[in-house]
C-alpha cells in the first residue's frame, strides 16, 4: 500500500477513486452560498476593518486549502504531488508564485490588502489544481450543485426586490448603506451577483451545463437575466444583451445555411417573439425596471470616478509608482479627488497600491491562468470569459478582496468539462510514476 501511494500517478486515480467530489461540492456551496452579510451575522468581521486578522479570510479559502494538503499528504509523496499537478497545470502554479510575491511585497512594506491577495488569488489556482484529477462524473455531481446555488441566488435576489427586505445585506464594519436597495442574495454584494450571474447566463446560452435539461435551459437562462435587474447590474446587463444577441444571431446564421431549421425551434422562436414584448412591456408597467432606469440615471459617480482615477497617477512620483507608494497617501488622494468609493478598475487599482512592476507580473499571471481555463473546457467556454473579462475591468473587482475568480474558475470547468481521457496523463512505470500524454493515446477510450 505503501508503495501505491508513493507514486503521484497512481495518488491521482486513488483520489479520484475516493470520491472528492463531496468535499468539493461542501466548498463550492460555501463558495457560493456564504457571503459577507451572512459571516457578519454569525460574528464574523469579514468585510470591514474590525476585528481578528483570521476573520478577513473567506471559509471556502481555509476549505480549498485543507483539501489541498489533504491530497497533497494522501499521495503519499508531497513533493512528487506537487511536481504532478504543476505539469498538468503550470498557469495557476505561476498565479500561485504571483500570489506569493504579492503578499511578500504588500507585508515588506506594511501596506494593506494581505487578506485580499489570498482570497483572491490563492483560491482560484488551487481549485484548478484540485479539479485537474476529477472524472466526468465528479464534475457533473459539482455542476448540479451550481445549478441549484446559482437558482437560489437568483430566486432570493427577486424576493428581496420585491419585499424590499435584505436577508444578508452589504456591510462594511457592521454599517449598512440605507440608500442602496439593490439586491444582495447569496453573492453579497450586487456587483459580485451581476459578474457571477452574467458568467452563467452566458454559459447556459452557449450549451455549458451538459446535466440541464433542454426544457429548463431557456427558463433558467430567464430567471438569470430578471436577477440582474434586481442588482442593479447595467454593464452585466448590456454584456449579457450584447453578446448573447451575437451569439445566437451567428447561430441562426449558421442554421440557416445549412437548411435546417429544427421545428421545435422555429415554435418556441415564434412564441418567444410574441411573448417577450408583452412580458417586458407588464414588468415595466408593474415598476420591475424602475431601479434600474434610476440607475442608468444617476450613478452615483460612478463613471465620473473612473476618469478621475487617472488623476492619481500624475500626483505620484514614478518611482513610488514603480514600487507601490504609500497606501495611506493613495487613500488620502482618494478622497480629495472624490473616489471615496474605489478605483473601479482591477490594474489600476494594484498598480497605486502595489506599483506597476508586481501589477504587471500579477496580470500576465491572471491572463495566463483564464487562457488555461480555457485550453481545459469544452468550446462554448469563450463566450462567458469574454463577457467575465469585460466586467472585471469595470469595478475594483480582483484588485480587492473578492473570491469572484474562483468562483468562475469552478463554473467554467464544471459546466464546460473536457472527457478525463483527453486531458489525464497516462500512467506508466518511471522515476515519478507519469508520463505526457501522445497523441495517439488521444484517440482511445
Amino acid at each position: 500500500m505503501a508503495e501505491i501511494l508513493a507514486s503521484p500517478g497512481r495518488a491521482a486515480r486513488l483520489l479520484r477513486i475516493g470520491q472528492l467530489w463531496l468535499p468539493m461540492a461542501l466548498v463550492v456551496a460555501v463558495l457560493f452560498g456564504v457571503s459577507g452579510g451572512l459571516l457578519w451575522d454569525v460574528g464574523l468581521n469579514y468585510e470591514g476593518l474590525s476585528g481578528g486578522a483570521a476573520s478577513k479570510i473567506h471559509p471556502s479559502t481555509y476549505m480549498l486549502v485543507l483539501l489541498f494538503a489533504w491530497a497533497a499528504f494522501a499521495s503519499g509523496d508531497i513533493i512528487g504531488y506537487l511536481v504532478h499537478v504543476g505539469r498538468r497545470r503550470p498557469a495557476s502554479v505561476f498565479l500561485l508564485a504571483a500570489a506569493a510575491l504579492m503578499f511578500a511585497h504588500i507585508a515588506a512594506r506594511a501596506a494593506p490588502g494581505l487578506a485580499g491577495t489570498i482570497d483572491t488569488n490563492l483560491g482560484p489556482p488551487l481549485m484548478v489544481l484540485l479539479l485537474a484529477d476529477f472524472d466526468e462524473r465528479s464534475k457533473q455531481r459539482i455542476e448540479i450543485t451550481i445549478h441549484v446555488l446559482m437558482t437560489a441566488n437568483a430566486l432570493m435576489g427577486l424576493g428581496e426586490f420585491f419585499s424590499g427586505y435584505l436577508v444578508f445585506p452589504y456591510r462594511f464594519d457592521g454599517a449598512v448603506f440605507p440608500t442602496d436597495t439593490r439586491s444582495t442574495a447569496l453573492q453579497g454584494h450586487p456587483l459580485v451577483n451581476a459578474a457571477v450571474g452574467c458568467a452563467y447566463l452566458l454559459s447556459l446560452l452557449a450549451g455549458g451545463g451538459p446535466s440541464l435539461p433542454k426544457l429548463m435551459r431557456l427558463p433558467m437562462m430567464a430567471l438569470q437575466f430578471a436577477s440582474l435587474v434586481t442588482f442593479g447590474g447595467r454593464t452585466a446587463i448590456v454584456v449579457s444583451l450584447t453578446l448573447g444577441s451575437i451569439y445566437a444571431l451567428t447561430r441562426l446564421h449558421r442554421m440557416l445555411r445549412r437548411g435546417r431549421v429544427p421545428l421545435l425551434g422555429a415554435a418556441a422562436g415564434i412564441f418567444l417573439l410574441t411573448f417577450l414584448p408583452l412580458a417586458i412591456g407588464g414588468m415595466a408597467a408593474s415598476g420591475f425596471f424602475d431601479a434600474l432606469l434610476l440607475r442608468f440615471q444617476s450613478d452615483g459617480g460612478s463613471a465620473n470616478a473612473r476618469v478621475q482615477m487617472f488623476d492619481l497617477f500624475a500626483q505620484l512620483p514614478l518611482r513610488d509608482l514603480m514600487i507601490g507608494p504609500d497606501a495611506s497617501l493613495v487613500d488620502s488622494l482618494r478622497r480629495v479627488i472624490g473616489l471615496e468609493w474605489g478605483i473601479e478598475n482591477p490594474i489600476m487599482r494594484s498598480a497605486l497600491y502595489n506599483g506597476i512592476i508586481m501589477t504587471g507580473l500579477w496580470a500576465v499571471a491572471i491572463v495566463l491562468f483564464i487562457v488555461e481555463l480555457v485550453r481545459f473546457s469544452r468550446p462554448g467556454v469563450m463566450l462567458p470569459v469574454i463577457g467575465f473579462s469585460i466586467l472585471l475591468n469595470t469595478s475594483e473587482s480582483i484588485g480587492g478582496k473578492t473570491t469572484m475568480l474562483t468562483k468562475f474558475a469552478v463554473m467554467m470547468l464544471c459546466l464546460f468539462p473536457l472527457a478525463l481521457r483527453r486531458t489525464a496523463e497516462v500512467r506508466a512505470p518511471g522515476n515519478d510514476g507519469t508520463r505526457d500524454l501522445r497523441p495517439a493515446d488521444r484517440a482511445r477510450p
